[in-house]
């Protein structure tokens, strides 16, 4: 990886994307020595340019971001950093510096994902998604061929929000079978990557 320190006075911007859901979650600065302490821990470490020292983020709230990969931009002179965010990212407490939204659109799905998963030690009682998880594989999969029946009916004979709601419901088992499973939806959509 060929990075133009030079052009930025020995530093490169560093946006932090998460991993997961691809949001945004901050922009720091790197020199040679915040990337290769990066590389080196696995840890997102940054330049500080008030303090003119290397700081690896996290160091104190204990809100690391774990590196999974690194891209430089067409330029050589900014760096794109996806990681896995533990915590909050911004220092106020927000998932990300640019403000406490949260994933939108498809990567919303990559949190859900994490409620489901999470939901496979839950109680049974007090959770829909815990009991259809532990319950037999059966009825998860019972679920979705009802779900999709109903989203055929309303497709067909109701009301754009009624397809909607329908499709959520569908979207949702389907989620929920995937991970009785132990798979996801990254597995389906590498699968249609595959036949693209």
């Amino acid at each position: 990886m060929n990075i133009d320190f030079e052009k930025g006075g020995g530093l490169v911007p560093a946006i932090v994307q998460d991993a997961d859901t691809d949001q945004i979650l901050m922009l720091g600065y790197m020199n040679h020595e915040a990337l290769a302490a990066t590389r080196k821990t696995g840890l997102v470490t940054f330049f500080s340019r008030s303090r003119k020292t290397l700081w690896c983020k996290g160091e104190t709230s204990g809100n690391t971001l774990a590196l999974v990969d690194i891209a430089v931009d067409c330029d050589a002179d900014t760096l794109l950093v996806r990681a896995k965010p533990n915590g909050p990212t911004c220092h106020t407490g927000t998932i990300s510096c640019f403000g406490n939204q949260g994933a939108t659109g498809f990567g919303w799905l990559a949190k859900l994902t994490q409620v489901i998963d999470a939901r496979k030690t839950a109680d049974p009682a007090s959770s829909y998604t815990a009991k259809l998880l532990n319950g037999p594989l059966e009825r998860c999969a019972q679920k979705v061929g009802e779900e999709g029946v109903e989203t055929v009916i309303a497709a067909l004979a109701q009301s754009k929000p009624e397809l909607i709601s329908e499709s959520a419901d569908l979207l949702y088992h389907l989620m929920v079978l995937l991970a009785a499973k132990d798979l996801s939806l990254d597995d389906v959509i590498a699968e249609l990557r595959n036949r693209a």
